[in-house]
C-alpha cells in the first residue's frame, strides 16, 4: 500500500516506557570537555582530514550524548558512558605476543590478519597472506600518509554523523584502523581478519574503510576482543562501499570484556547487482551496541543481515539494523536471534524503509528471543515504512521460554534437565549460526556457543 507506515509496538519481556522526541540528548559537560582536550592534541594529518575531524567534533558537541527520550536509544541508557571520563587509550599494549592472540584466530594461520592494540596497528602481531593482485590491505594511517586518493573520496562520506553522536565522536578521532581496496574483478580467496584488542581503562576509536570495485569479492572479519577483564570503551566505525556486482561477506564479532563498553557502527552503500552478507555476534561488554546500516542504492542489489546475541549477568546488549531500499528489484533478508540469561537485557530494533521508487522490493525480517531466566528481558521492535505499491514484505518478532513439551520429551529419554536445557538452547542458537558460509568460522563459533552454554549449566 503506497504511503503505508507500519511501526508496531515493541514485544517486551519487562518494563516499557513511552516514546520520546528523537532530538533529546544530554551534554554531560565534564566528559565532553575531556574529549575536546584529547581532540586538540590529535590535530595532525592533511588539510581535508583535519577539516573532517573538526566537523565531527563540532557535531558531537552539538548533539551531546543521547538519552532514552531519543527514539533510537529508547531502551538503552548510555549514562554509564556519558558520566564516566575516558581518556584516549595509550597506543599499543606492551608485552603482548602472537601466542596470546591464538584463541582469536579460529584455528586458521593462513588468513591475512591485521592486529590493532588500543586502536593502533601492530605490525609485529599481524601476519600476511598471499592476497594476489588488485587488492590493497593496510592500516588506515599508512594509507592516509601515503596520499591514497580513494581515502579522501570515501572516508566520512558513507557513515553519516549528522544525527549519530558516537559516529561523530569517532570521526573527530580518526587516526588508525584498516583500509581495504579491491580493484575491479578482484577475488580474494582467503578471509581478511581484523583483530582489535583493547586493554586498560581508556577509549579507542578504530575506523575502517572498505572499497570494493566492480565485480570484486572478499570476506572480511572484524573481531573486537580483550585479553583481560577491564573497563575500557571501544567506539568503532566501519564504512563499506560496494561497487556494481561486488560481493562482500562481512562478519562483526564483539567479544569484549564484560566490564567494557562497546559502540560499533557498520554502514554500507550498495551499487547495482552488489551482494552483502553480514553476520553480527555480540557476547561481551557490560553495555554494548551494534549498528548495521545498509542502503540498496542500485537496481537488484541484495543484502542478508543475520545476527546472534548471548547475554548473562547484568549485561545490556543492543542491536540496531536499518535497510533502506532506494532502488527497485532489491531483496533483503534478516534473521537475528537472542539468548538471554541472568538479569541481562537485550534490545533489537530493525528498520526497513522502502522508497517510492523501490518497486518490486522483497524484504523479510525476523527476530526471535529465548529467555532462560525469569529476570532476563528483551525489547524488540521490527519496523516497516513502505512508500511503494509493488512490495512483498514480512516481519515478525517472538519472545519466549524453553518449550515444556520438548523438555519433557528429552527428560523422558534419560536426558537430565540441565543437559536438556543446554541442548535445546544450543539448537535455537545454531539455527542462525548455520547461515554462516565460512566453514572454519562457523564451526569455531558453534563450539564457542556450546561451551558458553555448558558453562552456564
Amino acid at each position: 500500500m503506497k504511503g503505508a507506515r507500519e511501526n508496531p509496538a515493541a514485544a517486551t519481556a519487562g518494563a516499557a516506557g513511552k516514546s520520546g522526541a528523537s532530538s533529546v540528548t544530554t551534554r554531560a559537560p565534564g566528559s565532553i570537555e575531556v574529549y575536546r582536550e584529547d581532540f586538540e592534541r590529535k590535530m595532525s594529518g592533511p588539510d581535508w582530514l583535519r577539516a573532517l575531524r573538526k566537523e565531527g567534533m563540532a557535531r558531537f558537541q552539538t548533539l551531546g550524548f543521547p538519552t532514552t527520550k531519543n527514539e533510537d536509544w529508547h531502551f538503552t541508557s548510555v549514562a554509564p558512558i556519558a558520566e564516566r571520563t575516558f581518556r584516549l587509550a595509550p597506543l599499543g599494549v606492551g608485552g603482548v605476543k602472537r601466542a596470546d592472540l591464538a584463541r582469536f584466530d579460529f584455528g586458521e594461520n593462513g588468513w591475512h590478519t591485521l592486529v590493532f592494540m588500543n586502536g593502533a596497528f601492530s605490525e609485529e602481531l599481524s601476519s600476511n597472506a598471499v592476497l594476489g593482485n588488485g587488492v590493497r590491505v593496510s592500516s588506515l594511517a599508512q594509507a592516509i600518509n601515503s596520499g591514497t586518493p580513494s581515502i579522501e573520496r570515501h572516508l566520512g562520506k558513507i557513515a553519516a554523523f549528522e544525527q549519530h553522536t558516537f559516529t561523530a565522536l569517532n570521526t573527530a578521532f580518526i587516526s588508525d584502523g584498516t583500509y581495504i581496496e579491491l580493484a575491479a574483478d578482484t577475488v580474494v580467496e582467503q578471509p581478511i581478519h581484523l583483530v582489535f584488542v583493547s586493554e586498560g581503562e581508556g577509549v579507542s576509536h578504530p575506523r575502517n574503510l572498505i572499497v570494493a570495485g566492480r565485480h570484486s569479492r572478499a570476506t572480511v572479519i572484524e573481531s573486537y576482543v580483550s585479553l583481560r577483564d577491564s573497563g575500557y570503551f571501544t567506539n568503532a566505525v566501519t564504512e563499506i562501499s560496494l561497487g556494481e556486482g561486488a560481493h562482500l561477506d562481512h562478519y562483526k564479532l564483539q567479544r569484549e570484556s564484560e566490564k567494557a563498553f562497546h559502540v560499533g557502527t557498520v554502514q554500507i552503500r550498495e551499487a547495482r547487482d552488489s551482494q552483502l552478507h553480514s553476520f553480527s555476534l555480540a557476547v561481551g561488554g557490560s553495555l554494548a551496541r551494534t549498528n548495521i546500516y545498509t542502503s540498496l542504492d542500485g537496481d537488484a542489489a541484495t543484502c542478508t543481515l543475520n545476527g546472534l546475541y548471548l547475554t548473562d549477568g547484568t549485561q545490556h546488549v543492543d542491536n540496531q539494523t536499518s535497510i533502506e531500499h532506494i532502488a527497485p528489484n532489491c531483496p533483503s533478508h534478516e534473521l537475528y536471534k537472542g539468548v538471554l540469561d541472568g538479569r541481562s537485557h537485550g534490545v533489537f530494533n530493525g528498520k526497513v524503509f522502502v522508497h517510492p521508487e523501490a518497486q518490486k522490493t522483497d524484504g523479510k525480517q525476523s527476530n526471535n528471543n529465548l529467555l532462560l531466566s525469569p529476570t532476563a528481558r528483551v525489547d524488540t521492535k521490527p519496523q516497516l515504512e513502505i512508500f511503494a505499491d509493488d512490495v512483498k514484505s514480512t516481519h515478525g518478532a517472538t519472545v519466549g521460554r524453553l518449550d515444556d513439551v520438548a523438555m519433557f520429551y528429552l527428560n523422558s529419554r534419560g536426558i537430565g534437565p540441565e543437559t536438556a536445557r543446554m541442548l535445546l538452547t544450543y539448537a535455537f542458537a545454531a539455527d542462525v549460526l548455520e547461515t554462516i558460509p565460512l566453514v572454519p568460522l562457523r564451526e569455531q563459533l558453534e563450539r564457542m556457543v556450546l561451551a558458553r552454554l555448558a558453562d552456564e549449566v
